[in-house]
């Protein structure tokens, strides 16, 4: 099991070969994870705007598959000092793991499991603030490099 401190991020190459197997399952995982996650936040039922502006003031992160760091489970941008902090242990359990990242990986990973260039993100809200902004697995509808999936 990989913990935060050795998560390795995927690299673009293996995220296009990801099977549909694996797209399945990092869809499952992210209904998974989003409502874990909406035990603790407010998500907006519509997207917006991806967050990766020229002066943003956010922290990036991505959940993973614990078993597997190359499924990718979420995105999130998160405004930075937004308090109080998420209960991360309660939400990743044993199943998932954070890991943080920077605003360009996280703009390629994107991009890679989302081709969509825009509207990608929900917002998310923590008494009535807008503190971040996700984007899950379940979301995704196609890989950049890979449009004809293969199987197992």
């Amino acid at each position: 099991m990989l913990s935060s401190l050795d998560t390795k991020l995927p690299t673009l190459d293996m995220l296009s070969k990801l099977s549909v197997s694996d797209l399945a399952l990092m869809s499952r995982m992210a209904f998974v994870f989003k409502r874990r996650l909406g035990a603790h936040i407010d998500i907006d039922p519509y997207t917006t705007t991806d967050p990766f502006g020229p002066s943003d003031d956010y922290a990036y992160s991505i959940i993973l598959d614990k078993e597997n760091s190359v499924r990718v489970i979420s995105i999130l941008a998160l405004k930075k000092g937004a308090l109080p902090q998420l209960p991360w242990k309660d939400i990743l359990k044993d199943a998932f793991v954070r890991a943080p990242i920077s605003k360009e990986e996280a703009s390629k990973i994107k991009y890679e499991l989302m081709p969509k260039d825009t509207n990608n993100f929900y917002p998310y809200r923590r008494s009535s603030n807008v503190a971040g902004y996700i984007m899950f697995a379940s979301q995704i509808c196609g890989l950049h490099q890979n449009l004809e999936l293969r199987g197992p």
